[in-house]
């Protein structure tokens, strides 16, 4: 039984104040911070709480949520709970909630965008004219429309990835380890090679599992065309960093875009980036 008339609430990531709605400040006590709290921070804020509400930078690991003394429920406001040690939950009776369907359509479009970005070479283009060079060659800029986009994971995000890419006139394959029905046009293929060879496009929607974990890396970038690009909007550790590098600088791949990395700050910073 919980020894206190108010729950408190600890609130993390900059989760939309509209949250405030859905709390009766007579029987709820909220902190919100702004930002995702590193280890030892994390454990100090957590100990108290009742309800953790979080997005996909908070690590709750075992050893965190063995502090939690008082938890009874954990809000992640974002499609996956790979941040969350589920088992521990589990057997410690720690109700878990998510958002399967939060942040669907955004990321399908980002999708599309990325994917045209990468066709007209638009950050490169970008970069130039930062630099001072204008130079209006289409040289390797190619339309989207009849190109072959492979899809691996085929959820919530893939299939609304599948829908807007054909209707850019796109080709779509998808692959997926469990049984999905196709929508529109597109086609299943049975393994993951076979997807590899035949896309102009390759991008990954899966969480992160011991299963998906560099799912990606130096044999299947091996696989992928010549010249053909890949995009990763899941999980940081579905790739091989190292290797999707390498296929870059040696112009295997015509292009990558990435929007996670398998180790990200918790905290708006600065950074440099290596070439």
């Amino acid at each position: 039984m919980l020894n206190r008339m108010r729950l408190e609430i600890l609130v993390l990531e900059n989760i939309d104040k509209s949250i405030l709605n859905y709390f009766d400040s007579r029987y709820y006590n909220i902190e919100i911070i702004k930002d995702a709290l590193k280890h030892d921070e994390l454990i100090n804020k957590i100990k108290n709480a009742n309800i953790v509400c979080i997005r996909s930078k908070t690590e709750l690991t075992k050893n965190v949520l063995s502090h939690a003394n008082n938890l009874i429920a954990i809000g992640c406001f974002c499609i996956g709970t790979n941040q969350v040690d589920l088992d521990y939950c589990l057997n410690n009776n720690i109700a878990l909630f998510n958002s399967p369907y939060m942040n669907t359509r955004s990321v399908a479009e980002l999708v599309i965008c990325l994917i045209v970005a990468l066709s007209r070479k638009l950050g490169d283009i970008n970069n130039k004219m930062h630099n001072g060079i204008w130079n209006k060659s289409s040289k390797n800029c190619f339309e989207i429309r009849g190109k072959t986009l492979g899809i691996i994971g085929y959820g919530h995000v893939g299939s609304q990835v599948s829908v807007l890419a054909e209707g850019m006139g796109m080709n779509v394959l998808y692959y997926d380890v469990i049984q999905k029905m196709n929508i529109g046009n597109s086609k299943k293929c049975e393994t993951l090679d076979k997807l590899l060879k035949l896309s102009d496009y390759v991008t990954l929607h899966v969480p992160l599992s011991k299963y998906t974990e560099n799912l990606i890396g130096e044999v299947e970038l091996k696989l992928m065309k010549k010249g053909a690009y890949l995009l990763n909007l899941s999980r940081g550790n579905v790739l091989n960093i190292d290797s999707v590098r390498k296929y870059l600088l040696n112009k295997h791949l015509g292009g990558v875009a990435i929007d996670v990395f398998p180790i990200e700050p918790s905290k708006k910073m600065m950074f440099g980036i290596i070439h």
